[in-house]
């Protein structure tokens, strides 16, 4: 394995831990197997995000768009696939589920890439300053979560967003006002750090304020599951072990925004490759049509042929 691309393929992966913390999603693609010759090495790995920036090397020209183009639709489902490119013949048998793409390059190599989305991790806003709430903000960031911890009087609508895990451990120091705000946002989750008789009041208050029925029924007052009676600190727990058990039921992968551009595409007549209709793909206008190529050889060879 090339050394060079092996200290590369670690700088990708450095970028991504600081993309997943910064809670911006990606595609991390791997080249898990390859077939000379091939510009694509084992254990190359690439990043592709949602506002179309790629980082890193997986292969050359015509790997790259079709990487670019799959990575998008791994966003977009949210589930990881392996991409096999090159020429039928020398895919063997491949994996269920394979996206395979035939290509007719002229360097004849074959990879297969594994393509794994990184949704971005949970944002936790917690307003209050007890030592419930500092211990929970600890314990959120332990598990690699973005973590917003904030004093009821600085907190605003703003720091929320629909994706976002509020929780008011104002504890009765601002409750209410802590929670119209907040809901303004329709967060994710809210909960509320109360006794279920103090609960019982704030939902009567927020009823007075006309608050959607939909989003007083998913507050969660008291916040947390219900491990008896415990201390202040051990509420922080019981917080989290729910926060925990709805992230794994799906309840906070949220919606990724893709801003990656989507250009149109055509096919190579010499390859019978799918190409972007971009500048970048070799384009020859020939009458009143505009061809596009995976590269320069398969122009030439198209070239060749409208001479003949």
């Amino acid at each position: 394995m090339d050394v060079g691309r092996a200290v590369e393929g670690w700088g990708v992966l450095e970028r991504a831990v600081d993309l997943a913390r910064r809670g911006e999603p990606f595609v991390l693609a791997t080249v898990v197997w390859r077939e000379g010759p091939s510009s694509g090495q084992h254990g190359a790995r690439a990043i592709y995000t949602a506002d179309g920036e790629m980082h890193g090397w997986i292969g050359g020209a015509c790997a790259e768009p079709v990487f670019k183009r799959e990575a998008v639709k791994t966003l977009e489902s949210g589930t990881p696939r392996l991409l096999a490119l090159g020429a039928s013949d020398r895919f063997g048998e491949l994996p269920q589920g394979t996206v395979a793409v035939e290509m007719s390059c002229q360097s004849e190599g074959a990879l297969q890439i594994y393509l794994e989305p990184v949704m971005s991790m949970p944002h936790v806003v917690i307003v209050g300053d007890s030592p419930m709430s500092q211990t929970l903000a600890q314990q959120a960031t332990q598990l690699d979560w973005s973590v917003t911890l904030v004093t009821g009087p600085d907190f605003s609508e703003g720091m929320v967003s629909t994706n976002s895990i509020v929780v008011i451990a104002t504890q009765g120091h601002g409750d209410e006002e802590a929670l119209l705000s907040a809901l303004k946002a329709e967060p994710a989750y809210v909960g509320v750090v109360a006794s279920t008789k103090r609960g019982a009041s704030i939902k009567e208050f927020l009823e007075s304020k006309s608050i959607d029925p939909a989003l007083l029924d998913a507050l969660r007052i008291p916040a947390g599951l219900d491990l008896g009676h415990t201390t202040h600190k051990e509420m922080s727990v019981a917080i989290l072990a729910e926060l925990v058990q709805r992230r794994a039921a799906g309840d906070f992968t949220g919606s990724v925004t893709i801003d990656a551009p989507k250009p149109d595409t055509a096919i190579d007549p010499i390859c019978g490759m799918t190409v972007d209709a971009v500048p970048t793909s070799s384009p020859l206008v020939v009458g009143d049509e505009t061809y596009y190529f995976c590269c320069p050889g398969c122009r030439a060879a198209f070239e060749s042929q409208q001479g003949a």
